[in-house]
Order: C-alpha cells, then structure tokens, then sequence
C-alpha cells in the first residue's frame, strides 16, 4: 500500500464558488500528477474493465449522452467527453445531482496530471455541519485507489480491502490526514477557523468513527 503521508501530500486541494445551473454553486478541485502516461491514467480512468480493479465496477453506455452506474454508489449522464483530455458528467447519488469534471494532461517532468473538480449545490447548513470533506475525503480514497493501481506492482483496490483497509489504523490516519487538508483548504476559501475545525472534526467522526466502549 502507498505510504500514508507521501498520498496525503501528493494531492492538492482547494476550493470555490461560481453560478451554476439554479444558482450558486460550491466547487472542490483535487489535482494529483501519477507516474504515468496520459494514455494510461485516461484508460484507468474510463476503461470498464480497469476501474474495477481500483475504484467500483461501472455499467452503462460509457459515451456522450450515455448512463453510467457505480456500483453501491453513483450514477449519472456523460454529458461531455475529449478523449484523452477529459470529460463531464452529472454525478447522481441520493436524490442529489451534482457535477463531475475530470482533466487529464501532461507535466513538463514526462507525469500525467490528473485533475477533478466537483461542482454541487449544497445546503448552507449541511456545509456547515460537515465543510468539504463531506465529499473530498471520499475523493481522497479514489485518489489513493488510483495510485495504488498505477504504482508498479501495486495490489488490486477491491470494495471490501478498501473497506477493510479504511477501519484499519492506516486508514484511520489516512482519513484524519485527509479532513485535516480539507480543513486548511476551508480555511483558505475564507472560513473561520473554528468553525472549519469543528466541521473537520465532524466529519473524521463520520469516515472513521471511534471504537464503541
């Protein structure tokens, strides 16, 4: 498995706002460069016979204006696709739409960027009860699923290891490591500190729950 902190600290995190769609939108950036090329983070990341070996198993018409389902999670409409640069899809889970834009592109070093920006309305009180990890420590995990896969030799990301692997002590700190950069991204955007702190607290409680007595 890939350390921990060097994970943590290979992905950025920041965060925005802009009108979008009924009005204004909350937006989350994630950005990681992978020892690879962008042929092969853009099939890792498109090819359905690839993301279940690192993310969840996918079914749908994977093209422009076609459905695809994760399995056990979202689903949604392409709505966009440049191959091998990116695309764009609604991102539908629990009754709520939300919006997904993946970017893939060369670094000067010969890596492969691999960007995600998440765009979603959400309720003023539910930002404030959880802030962005809400969603941004589960993008943490697909990032760190991710680079599992591409590392050489890297094992296979299942749903039950990733779920094993996230109640063990290393991903306990992955997931407090993570809320914590969320905090510090929050902070940035223009949050009281405080009120950032008590969100991250909430939701590291959430992803990784104390033991019970």
């Amino acid at each position: 498995m890939i350390d921990v902190a060097e994970q943590i600290n290979a992905v950025s995190r920041k965060l925005g706002s802009r009108v979008f769609g009924p009005g204004e939108a909350r937006v989350s950036i994630m950005s990681q460069a992978y020892d690879a090329d962008v042929d092969d983070v853009w099939d890792a990341c498109t090819n359905p016979e690839r993301l279940p070996r690192w993310f969840l198993p996918v079914t749908g018409d994977l093209k422009i204006g076609g459905k695809y389902q994760l399995e056990g999670n979202a689903g949604g409409t392409i709505e966009r696709c440049d191959p091998p640069k990116g695309f764009f899809a609604t991102w539908e889970f629990n009754g709520m739409v939300s919006w997904i834009e993946v970017r893939v592109g060369p670094e000067s070093d010969g890596r492969t960027r691999l960007e995600l920006e998440h765009t979603a309305h959400v309720d003023d009180d539910l930002w404030a009860e959880y802030g962005p990890g809400a969603t941004g420590i589960g993008w943490d995990l697909v990032f760190w699923g991710l680079t599992n896969h591409l590392a050489p030799g890297g094992p296979a990301v299942t749903p039950e290891n990733a779920e094993a692997w996230a109640a063990s002590p290393g991903g306990v700190a992955f997931v407090t490591a993570a809320a914590e950069r969320w905090r510090l991204a929050h902070v940035e955007s223009g949050t009281a500190e405080e009120t950032a702190k008590a969100a991250a607290e909430r939701v590291t409680a959430f992803y990784a729950p104390p033991p019970e007595d």
